[in-house]
């Protein structure tokens, strides 16, 4: 995948609090949620995680004619960028992710058994030579939407503290009757506490759905989704600049996060609570693995994508195009290969897909400034 430096965008971090986090907010998405689509955007989806499906054995290639494209569709060749993108890269991804499909099996088989060896020529004519393009049209004709969503680690602590006062809860025994985030902040949940977390941290971790918390003695633990209260989600980047907090083209995630630790206490919960939802989570220790997504396989960061079930199919590859927009902090434009390996709940149409980007900080603030248009080809292997 190939980032070009582009206008800023208006999204990720403002989808965050608009939208569900990441794209979701409590989706799946083994990562975490889309930055921007959570927060005003602040959507997140936690889709329950299938079984992983059992990796192909690698094969011997079997060469064959290439079969011509379907009228109207396109040879990869005549793909926006496909000339600088990394083809060795984009066949690894490729190799890696196929797994999950059943459409493909032969083509998957021969990737996987193409990859350690190949260079980039190899790959580009393997590619090229195995799949054609047909680009996504979205329902209405207009523009799909790119967010992007990361894996989040956090400092937390065992104890709390005047700093790190908000407790991470665990599914509660009267989940039914929680009531909405004040209520449960007040003490409505008969919940067990896994850790103590800054409020604004707790907020956003509840935006991604799960996320690694990091403690001083070196410990680290990984959150994931367990239950949630019910409430819609609502974002909050919409009515902090409708109420003056933040200027209406300043509503990434880093500003966000920044304006709610700068009046951490009363102020900072008054505006939390625009958002009822509220999410529980369970812990386990951290294994330093890359996220798993809806697809039960690991997410190749910048390599894949959350999309809509009822759209895609797991383990499709699919070519993305994405400029960017207006948004104040957005870093780029966004090109390449990518693999439908992930869901959310605010991922929701033919041409909408939210980018994993990876783990930490850098990865979050990259993608909390992602709203871009966006085209898409599906890749559709030959014969």
């Amino acid at each position: 995948m190939t980032a070009r430096s582009a206008p800023l965008d208006q999204t990720g971090a403002a989808r965050l609090l608009t939208a569900p986090l990441g794209g979701a907010i409590h989706r799946r998405r083994a990562a975490g949620l889309s930055v921007v689509a959570a927060l005003g955007l602040l959507a997140a989806a936690c889709a329950s995680t299938p079984r992983p499906v059992p990796p192909l054995d690698p094969g011997t290639i079997v060469p064959r004619p290439v079969s011509p494209p379907v009228a109207g569709d396109l040879n990869l060749a005549a793909l926006p960028g496909w000339a600088e993108e990394d083809h060795l890269a984009a066949l690894r991804a490729y190799a890696e992710g196929c797994g999950p499909s059943r459409i493909a099996v032969e083509t998957c088989r021969d990737a996987r058994a193409l990859v350690a060896r190949a260079n980039p020529s190899d790959a580009r004519a393997f590619l090229e030579s195995r799949f054609t393009a047909a680009e996504v049209r979205t329902d209405d004709g207009g523009r799909g939407l790119l967010t992007a969503y990361f894996a989040p680690e956090y400092p937390a602590r065992r104890t709390p503290d005047s700093e790190f006062d908000a407790p991470v809860l665990s599914r509660p025994d009267n989940l039914a009757g929680v009531g909405d985030r004040a209520a449960i902040e007040a003490g409505s949940a008969r919940s067990s506490v896994l850790a103590w977390m800054r409020a604004e941290d707790l907020f956003f971790l509840q935006i991604q759905g799960s996320g690694t918390l990091t403690f001083p003695d070196g410990g680290r633990l990984r959150a994931a989704y367990a239950a949630d209260n019910g409430a819609k989600f609502v974002g909050i980047a919409r009515p902090m600049a409708e109420q003056g907090l933040l200027p209406r083209d300043g509503t990434s995630g880093e500003a966000i996060r920044a304006w709610l630790a700068a009046h951490r206490g009363p102020e900072a919960r008054r505006v939390m609570a625009l958002n009822p939802r509220y999410i529980f989570f369970t812990t386990s220790p951290e294994d330093g693995n890359e996220a798993t997504g809806a697809a039960g396989v690991p997410l190749p960061a910048r390599r894949s994508v959350a999309v809509d079930p009822s759209r895609w199919t797991y383990g499709e590859a699919a070519w993305i195009e994405a400029d960017g927009g207006n948004l104040r902090g957005a870093r780029a434009s966004y090109r390449g290969l990518v693999m439908t390996l992930d869901t959310g709940s605010a991922i929701r149409g033919p041409v909408r897909a939210d980018l994993y980007m990876g783990r930490g900080d850098a990865a979050g603030h990259e993608a909390g400034a992602v709203r871009h248009p966006l085209r898409m080809w599906r890749l559709i292997p030959r014969g």
